[in-house]
């Protein structure tokens, strides 16, 4: 069964490569990319082609790959110089996740204000000639998912579309499956984890608040064409030893698969 686990569910700097053999000894067959994803880190040529090289040793495909909006290099800065960097960190993460196989660059936006757009009118081009989308990503406010909208409609689905982070989406006053639901149709990516409606966990799934009945009909509905993909931590989970922890992760990946496979066949 076709899976995906975020790299960084234990940390997300440093050499990955324990962390994706250890991902693929437990059977998953995709990963969302997720190291440095609050950095400036710019990846090298040689980087990207040792990560290429991991994933055909490991059987591995990338699925996405969370981008960074940056510390310093921000694409949503006042600052010009700021943000032309930030634009040129967003493109780096594109041509990484097209050198590697993925057509989806997951960011978040906090506000859409007028650097915001003029970041995504100039990285418009350089997405369509590498054949990747950008999927905004909600975050735990509750104005987020406006803000979110508001940039959609302004945008081609061909070029923007929504990445449903599930534990975000659960906190205090975010109603995240409402609005997932207005917004289903713009769906290319997901970010399954669970909490207890209090704060950001990224807990496994099926183990906190999140009514994962009602999400799985949404995504059964929805423009989403891949597979389950979870964005866990270890850290929030009692037993921290790797392989227990991924093998649950695996076997709650093909739960929610079947309840959504069961949502399209209804």
């Amino acid at each position: 069964m076709e899976l995906s686990i975020t790299t960084d569910y234990a940390k997300d700097t440093g050499n990955p490569e324990p962390y994706l053999r250890r991902i693929a000894e437990a059977g998953f067959s995709h990963i969302h990319w997720c190291h440095h994803w609050n950095t400036d880190f710019l990846y090298s040529r040689y980087e990207i082609e040792q990560i290429q090289h991991w994933l055909q040793e490991f059987h591995l495909q990338l699925l996405d790959l969370h981008g960074s909006s940056g510390v310093e290099k921000n694409w949503a800065s006042s600052r010009e110089y700021e943000r032309l960097s930030g634009v040129e960190l967003v493109q780096n993460r594109i041509a990484m996740a097209a050198h590697l196989g993925s057509g989806v660059v997951i960011m978040h936006v906090w506000e859409y204000s007028e650097p915001i757009k003029r970041s995504l009118d100039e990285l418009e081009p350089f997405a369509r000639a590498h054949g990747v989308r950008i999927a905004l990503e909600n975050l735990g406010f509750p104005e987020s998912f406006e803000i979110i909208a508001q940039i959609l409609a302004d945008y081609s689905p061909d070029y923007l579309g929504l990445c449903y982070d599930a534990g975000h989406g659960n906190l205090s006053g975010c109603d995240g499956l409402t609005w997932l639901e207005k917004l289903k149709d713009r769906l290319i990516s997901v970010h399954l984890h669970d909490n207890d409606g209090q704060s950001d966990q990224h807990k496994p799934l099926f183990s906190g608040t999140i009514d994962w009945e009602r999400l799985a009909d949404i995504m059964a509905r929805s423009s989403y064409e891949k597979c389950v993909s979870m964005e866990l931590s270890i850290r929030n989970v009692e037993n921290k030893d790797e392989p227990t922890f991924l093998q649950r992760a695996y076997q709650e990946g093909v739960r929610l698969t079947e309840m959504i496979r069961a949502h399209r066949k209804g």
